[in-house]
């Protein structure tokens, strides 16, 4: 099972190093917000002391008379205590407004790290991971993280300076009635543990739920033509039914555990407000000795501020247990992202870059910063320190090469290829034979198992991957285009290419003549993978960025599959000039489209069966013979 399909579960570890970034992001506001949101708890917790003595103050006013004395020390205190409130509000309000910034600009970093980490993912992690479900770590599993750091953390930590602050209150008053206090502290503690655990056990299963649901409707929106023209519209929404109930019952349950925590909690706080007033009025009757720090004897001047101690003490405790699950979901969505960033990046040993060259008058090929259009393999030798300079020819060999996407299940046997400078060499087989294989090995999109693969005489293995996958120009026959205009969909073989290039690009390629006649030509922009284009359309422009790029090999996987056969003859032409001096291997379907070909070979269950020209395989009367003259077909 993979790492997307496990189950997030619940780690104290995850939660432990999102806390440590955040202070890495923000070394100097975390400490300040904490401060703030410390003080403002202190804040809020003192007032007990200031009711204590107001009332003392009122007790001896009563007994004495004297008003005024009464108010020379009842005014500065009141003072004081408005003074910490405007300073509570002021901290309340740095801390609320810094939180703000640290959550968002977090969860920007933290996008930014998983799609920067994801770029560097090898081509086998799409392959076998559900792309809704990746999805879901940048929405959803994300959003996790914006209610620990915006609510979840700043709560626990206010709510537990004044749970500490009040105990400690307590503590000082009287130990009789804090023990009391503790006695249902213990009972919500119990209750929490059983109904929390119920509700955290289904926050981490409605975070699996989400991204199966997401990866589900992804799926269907991206299949939708062939859900319509099999009339699958019915299957399709009970399928998807059965995802939505699991995930109504894991929300329902997650809920119900959460919802049903609060008021439970605040009832026995109720309870426990009641108990304390009565176990105040008996000890006060009863004469008993009050212990202490204070040494005050137990009286209606600690025995009212203890009561709004009480309802604050269980008030926090109450805000605490709510945010259990907030703590739980963002420690599975937290598990689930830092389970894509941690994943393995692409290998790449390779030392052999691809570098600008020009001749110097010594006829020496060295390197330079200016784009010359020559290019070389940059080839240092770490034996003597030496470099040597092997110019770009786009000679391309595989010597007994071995493949198997998972191990036991060979595709590719004993594959051997020799592709000239210059040639154009063609796969032929049925589907399934390995034709795109051999092509996904070159690109290094996945490396070999044995054999070796040479370019220019080197072992693609050196030759560092994104340097390799410059010098190769790709057509495949599932069309990608970005959001963008026609212009920049076609610009995206080389950035630096200006609109002339582009624009020889498209007229080499035969694109030309659909682009001027657009609404706004080159400019027309487009959304959605082009999908106001015909398919054939889409092709074409992905053809024109392939020969903006002007690689020395190209690589055309069914380039011309998805063209009727009138536009087909005019690509042809412009594939024609654009695989001029090129090495180019070509899968085709259409075996006219290969006829041309220095060297054709036949595949069958990853092997090769048959090499040769188009006229000497139709002498030879054999496999590619029988499926030329319709005897067999590719499929």
């Amino acid at each position: 099972m993979s790492k997307l399909e496990m189950r997030p579960q619940v780690s104290f570890a995850s939660l432990k190093r999102t806390v440590k970034m955040l202070f890495k992001f923000y070394p100097v506001l975390v400490p300040v917000t904490i401060l703030c949101t410390l003080f403002s708890a202190v804040a809020s917790s003192i007032p007990a002391i200031f009711v204590q003595n107001v009332i003392t103050i009122i007790e001896k006013w009563y007994e004495s008379g004297d008003w005024d004395a009464a108010s020379k020390e009842i005014i500065p205190k009141i003072t004081l205590l408005i003074t910490f409130y405007v300073l509570s509000i002021i901290a309340i309000t740095v801390q609320t407004q810094l939180m703000a910034y640290m959550t968002q600009g977090f969860l920007s970093k933290m996008r930014c790290a998983m799609f920067d980490g994801m770029q560097d993912l090898p081509i086998r992690y799409f392959d076998t991971h559900k792309h809704g479900d990746i999805m879901s770590y940048y929405t959803n599993d994300i959003d996790t993280l914006r209610q620990l750091i915006s609510q979840a953390l700043p709560s626990l930590i206010q709510s537990g300076a004044i749970v500490l602050c009040v105990f400690a209150i307590m503590l000082y008053y009287s130990l009789w009635m804090t023990l009391v206090v503790i006695l249902g502290i213990f009972l919500m503690m119990f209750v929490s543990k059983k109904i929390g655990g119920g509700s955290a056990k289904f926050f981490i299963r409605q975070q699996a739920s989400i991204g199966k649901e997401e990866g589900y409707v992804q799926e269907i929106m991206n299949g939708q033509k062939v859900v319509k023209v099999f009339n699958h519209e019915a299957e399709c929404t009970e399928d998807f039914d059965k995802i939505n109930e699991a995930l109504f019952e894991d929300s329902y349950r997650a809920h119900a555990y959460a919802n049903a925590l609060g008021p439970i909690i605040m009832n026995i706080g109720n309870i426990l407000y009641v108990v304390i007033a009565m176990a105040g009025g008996i000890f006060m009757l009863s004469n008993i000795k009050n212990i202490s720090i204070s040494g005050l004897p137990l009286s209606i001047a600690i025995i009212v501020p203890f009561l709004n101690m009480t309802k604050q003490f269980t008030g926090n405790i109450n805000q605490l247990s709510q945010q259990i699950n907030a703590v739980v979901m963002a420690m599975a969505g937290a598990n689930r992202i830092f389970s894509l960033m941690d994943e393995q990046p692409e290998a790449d040993d390779g030392y052999v870059t691809l570098v600008n060259v020009k001749t110097d008058k010594n006829g020496e090929l060295v390197e330079t910063s200016q784009h010359t259009k020559n290019w070389a393999w940059k080839h240092p030798h770490t034996a003597d320190g030496s470099v040597t300079y092997t110019p770009l020819r786009g000679d391309v060999e595989m010597n007994e090469v071995d493949f198997a996407y998972e191990e036991g299940k060979d595709v590719l046997h004993d594959v051997s290829v020799y592709a000239r400078p210059g040639q154009k060499v063609a796969f032929v087989g049925a589907t399934g034979a390995g034709k795109t294989t051999i092509t996904n090995l070159i690109n290094r999109f996945y490396d070999i198992a044995d054999g070796k693969i040479r370019y220019d005489g080197i072992n693609i293995n050196k030759i560092k991957k994104q340097d390799l996958r410059r010098s190769l120009g790709l057509v495949l026959q599932e069309t990608n285009l970005f959001t963008g205009t026609v212009m920049d969909n076609i610009r995206y073989g080389r950035l630096d290419a200006t609109d002339e290039e582009c624009i020889e690009a498209a007229k080499l390629a035969g694109a030309d003549d659909f682009i001027t006649r657009l609404p706004e030509g080159y400019n027309t922009p487009l959304s959605n993978n082009g999908s106001n284009f015909s398919q054939g359309q889409r092709q074409l422009i992905a053809i024109a960025r392939a020969a903006v790029a002007d690689p020395p090999v190209m690589i055309l996987d069914e380039a011309t599959s998805s063209i009727d056969t009138r536009t087909e003859a005019i690509v042809q032409k412009g594939m024609d000039k654009l695989m001029e001096g090129r090495t180019v291997f070509v899968i085709a379907h259409r075996l006219s489209t290969v006829m041309n070909s220095d060297v054709i070979m036949v595949l069958d269950h990853g092997r090769i069966i048959e090499r040769g020209s188009h006229d000497q395989l139709i002498a030879a009367k054999g496999t590619y013979y029988q499926l030329y003259t319709g005897a067999f077909e590719l499929e």
